[in-house]
Order: structure tokens, then C-alpha cells, then sequence
């Protein structure tokens, strides 16, 4: 399984960037996928996931009506919306997808996935 994430970039606070994220491998929509990001000597932490038939979606509180996952299946691509971003929201971006099969549970734990992509940069100036 292969993903590579795109999109980041600087942006002013209460600005918004959509990153993408293609994977290839395997049959893309039977697999959950999700977002996490990684500031600076910080832990590695759940943004959003979204189910294999994208009609369960999970967000973590911090990120709650700001940011969006999607997923176009007919594309291999998972996508998050960023809207109103904050300075603490400077990170390095990482779509990820497990390895098991989880229907529409949504793991948030970062050892529950296997399949990372190598990152993206997102920085929000004040």
C-alpha cells in the first residue's frame, strides 16, 4: 500500500487548504482512512477518519466543524478541508489506513494503522 500526501502549505490564520491524499495497493474503499498531524515535539495525534463507503466520519474535538474528510473512491483519494486555521494547527500532515478491515468503526490510535503516507507540511502564520 503506497499513499502520498499533497497540499500543505503556509497559509495566514483563518485560512483554509484542502489536502489529498492517493493511495494505491489495494481495493481503496474497503479500508478506513485518516488524517493525523505532528507539530514539533509533539506525539503523533488522530485528526479525522472516514469509513470505506465514507458515510461514517470522526473527528477529533479540536478540529470539530473546521475541518472536513472526504473520500472519492472512483480516485483512490481521501481529502481533509481545513477551514479557520490557527497557528497551533501547524504540523506535519499524514493520511494513514490500517491494515485490518474496521467496516464503519473508526480507529483513532495511532498503532491501529499501518500504512502511512510521508507527510505533508501545514503552517499557519499569525
Amino acid at each position: 500500500v503506497q499513499l502520498q500526501a499533497s497540499g500543505g502549505g503556509l497559509v495566514q490564520a483563518g485560512g483554509s487548504l484542502r489536502l489529498s491524499c492517493a493511495a494505491s495497493g489495494r481495493t481503496f474503499s474497503r479500508y478506513v482512512m485518516a488524517w493525523f498531524r505532528q507539530a514539533p515535539g509533539k506525539e503523533r495525534e488522530f485528526m479525522a477518519g472516514i469509513s470505506g463507503s465514507g458515510g461514517t466520519t470522526y473527528y477529533t474535538d479540536s478540529v470539530k466543524g473546521r475541518f472536513t474528510i472526504s473520500r472519492d473512491n472512483a480516485k483512490n483519494t481521501v481529502y481533509l478541508q481545513t477551514h479557520s486555521l490557527k497557528p497551533e494547527d501547524t504540523a506535519v500532515y499524514y493520511c494513514a489506513t490500517p491494515y485490518l478491515l474496521y467496516g464503519s468503526n473508526i480507529p483513532s490510535r495511532t498503532f491501529e494503522y499501518d500504512f502511512w503516507g510521508q507527510g505533508t507540511q501545514v503552517t499557519v502564520s499569525s
